[in-house]
């Protein structure tokens, strides 16, 4: 792993190159990099992995979420909760463990909870220290600043798997039995109002996106949601719905009663509020 100060170092090196082209592309950005590698190579030996992750570290540092991307990118980790630049854990097959890696400070971790903020259209500051968002993946992300935060800067990623949860793999793996998933079934096809509640991290979402697939595929579904986070994929006529947070103002607020009211007069079948 690329000590984080030679990280830092290396980094900064990089961004004032590309600090001074906003336009720079890709390929050229990754010139760069390479440059700025060989170069230190040059001085002190690397290894050929060593070279690979030294370009991935500063490619994410620059233009990705520095030390979350690696581990967005690993498929075995479910949860993401960096209480701080230094302070990382994750939780991998069912077990919360302490990363290794940091951020190259903190700094870097505020720009990186910002860019998160942006990319779903949220503000986050120490006026409005809460936010919560996802990333393009999908991934549901809350994030937290000082004050609130008494420390440091909080981020907390819950990842989604790729492969959408269905009923039969529910009872493939013990969580529902066959007679519990008919049963659920006969109340979904029927239009029953049905509750889903439960603790942080016990599965409501899942259970949800499993049980839409019991809805008739002729019906209209509107689903409405704090941050949208359902995977509803098998509905042709779907509409997602999504709260929106006040402006810098204190205004434009759009609340998920706001939405409930709007969603009555677009004639749903459905309705999945979450």
């Amino acid at each position: 792993m690329l000590d984080k100060k030679l990280r830092s170092e290396m980094a900064s090196l990089v961004q004032q190159v590309a600090g001074g082209d906003p336009d720079m592309t890709e390929a050229r950005l990754k010139e760069v990099i390479d440059d700025v590698i060989m170069e230190h190579s040059s001085r002190e030996h690397m290894t050929l992995e060593e070279k690979r992750e030294a370009a991935a570290a500063l490619y994410a540092s620059v233009r990705g979420m520095d030390e979350l991307e690696e581990l967005i990118a690993d498929p075995d980790i479910t949860e993401i909760m960096v209480n701080g630049p230094d302070d990382i854990f994750v939780e991998k097959a069912g077990r919360i463990i302490r990363h290794e890696g940091s951020f190259e400070s903190r700094e870097k971790l505020e720009d990186v909870i910002q860019k998160i903020a942006a990319g779903s259209n949220r503000l986050i500051n120490e006026s409005s220290p809460i936010a919560d968002a996802r990333l393009s993946d999908g991934s549901r992300v809350n994030l937290i600043l000082p004050p609130v935060s008494v420390r440091d800067p909080i981020i907390t990623i819950r990842k989604f798997p790729e492969e959408v949860m269905t009923i039969n793999k529910l009872i493939e793996i013990g969580s529902i039995s066959e007679e519990a998933a008919e049963f659920l079934e006969k109340l979904v096809r029927a239009g029953y109002n049905i509750f889903v509640s439960g603790g942080t991290g016990s599965g409501k979402t899942t259970f949800l996106n499993a049980l839409s697939n019991f809805v008739p595929k002729d019906q209209r579904i509107i689903t409405i949601e704090d941050s949208a986070e359902l995977q509803i994929r098998e509905i042709p006529n779907l509409v997602s719905l999504e709260v929106r947070n006040a402006n810098v103002e204190g205004k434009n607020e759009i609340t998920i009663r706001d939405l409930i009211k709007t969603s009555l007069r677009m004639r749903p079948e459905r309705r999945i509020i979450k």
